[in-house]
């Protein structure tokens, strides 16, 4: 069997090449042939610069794809499974947090027939209130979503060529490949593994990037919040209507009362915001509406590693370019 690796980076060039020679001792300890596809998602360091030592002169092992600018993961992955031509592919990140000492494991679940084999992290070292508010939110988000999300499994897996070519087939310019990964369904398997630092560098997920992720599993595969928001207005519509209905029978029977200011502005204030989130609401799906109908490309190639060998091969000695 021929297995892609593909491994997205974003300023990685602490950690990449001890990311590289890891890959490649246990790479080499399979009884496979493979082939490393590294994705620099716009780095602003010096991986770029690492990518193209680590590549030379490993024609049909390793290769580079550059962007423009930095496009985020999901554009990351999806170029990786484009470029990846294995019989299977890996998806794992370069800060060594995914160990490729798993992948032998990987490689025997897929040689038992599975399309997915996913490998779950745990939570060891992770702070309590990480930890806590990661169960919630997956257990909310489960309760909304079409897929099934499990807590601890990320974009680390292999996928069969045939679930490959099912993600590929998804144009979508909105991705959420967790989400994706679970409703392309196939045969899958899932295997535990401790929860391991990284070999160097500093995470590039902060508080609100992550804020962000969520919203995207929350509203990527459903329209469950848009059916809430019917509900609730239903449900709002409903009790302004008994009010009025009290209101109008208690000035019937005593007169009416001055008084009411107090509750006059609480219900001023608590139903504008409450149209204000519900029209934020309708504006993220509208939003994203807007930017499927672009038709934008996922991200831009700068620089792959085949059009660096090109451009070299095509300068003279002098240093001028062969029009040829």
């Amino acid at each position: 069997m021929r297995l892609s690796i593909v491994v997205p980076c974003y300023n990685e060039e602490a950690v990449i090449d001890l990311f590289d020679r890891r890959i490649r001792e246990t790479l080499d300890s399979l009884a496979v042939d493979y082939e490393l596809c590294y994705i620099d998602d716009g780095s602003g360091d010096g991986t770029l610069e690492r990518l193209r030592h680590l590549t030379r002169d490993r024609a049909g092992r390793a290769r580079y794809i550059s962007f423009s600018r930095n496009f985020g993961k999901e554009a990351g992955i999806l170029a990786g499974l484009k470029d990846a031509a294995g019989d299977a592919v890996v998806i794992m990140d370069a800060d060594l947090q995914h160990p490729p000492e798993l992948i032998g494991r990987m490689v025997e679940l897929y040689r038992a027939g599975h399309d997915q084999v996913v490998a779950r992290r745990g939570r060891e070292g992770d702070k309590p209130v990480r930890t806590a508010v990661s169960r919630l939110y997956y257990r909310l988000v489960n309760s909304w979503v079409d897929v099934e999300l499990t807590d601890g499994v990320g974009d680390f897996r292999l996928l069969s060529r045939r679930a490959v070519d099912a993600l590929l087939a998804m144009p979508e310019y909105n991705r959420f490949s967790k989400g994706l990964f679970s409703w392309i369904g196939f045969d899958t398997v899932t295997f535990d593994y401790r929860n391991a630092a990284r070999g160097a560098g500093e995470t590039k997920w902060r508080f609100g990037a992550l804020v962000n992720y969520g919203l995207d599993g929350m509203i990527s595969f459903n329209n469950r919040p848009l059916r809430l928001a019917i509900y609730l207005g239903t449900a709002l519509v409903a009790v302004a209507g008994l009010y009025a209905v009290t209101v109008t029978v208690l000035a019937m029977a005593e007169g009416p009362d001055v008084p009411g200011y107090v509750t006059l502005l609480v219900a001023i204030v608590g139903l504008g915001g409450l149209q204000m989130l519900m029209l934020g609401l309708i504006g993220e799906y509208i939003g994203r509406i807007y930017y499927e109908t672009k038709r934008r490309p996922h991200f831009l190639v700068k620089e792959t590693s085949a059009s660096r060998i090109l451009t070299a091969r095509q300068v003279s000695p002098v240093g001028r370019v062969d029009a040829r």
